[in-house]
């Protein structure tokens, strides 16, 4: 069974930063693409970031780029995400997902399982 389980949420100021984790099982996670996907509040899901198995190649949507970094340990099994220079507009739970084997078929807000979530809430 594919378990992605999220943690590292919090309640931060703008400007703060956080690091969120994503603690997979169930399948080879060195075989996949990982991504991380968010939901603000009356919005739909937005793509964030993704990375490709290996680790050597990540891509960010346009509003993160240079503020959050994607990183994965295949030893451990975990997913990060580093989110510095946070803004109120991106407050969203935040989710870990798994993309396609290769980047190159893989859709970047496409994925097959997500985690349940963990919230982020920038605020003064």
């Amino acid at each position: 069974e594919v378990q992605l389980v999220e943690s590292g949420g919090g309640l931060v100021q703008p400007g703060g930063s956080l690091r969120l984790s994503c603690a997979a099982s169930g399948f080879t996670f060195t075989g996949y693409v990982m991504k991380w996907v968010r939901q603000a509040p009356g919005k739909g899901l937005e793509w964030v970031a993704r990375i490709t198995s290996g680790g050597a190649t990540t891509e960010y949507t346009d509003s993160v780029k240079d503020r959050f970094t994607i990183s994965r340990d295949n030893a451990k099994n975990v997913l990060y995400l580093q989110l510095n220079s946070l803004k109120t507009e991106d407050t969203a739970m935040y989710y870990c997902a798994r993309g396609r084997v290769y980047i190159r078929e893989d859709p970047p807000g496409s994925f097959d399982y997500r985690g349940q979530g963990t919230q982020v809430t920038v605020s003064s």
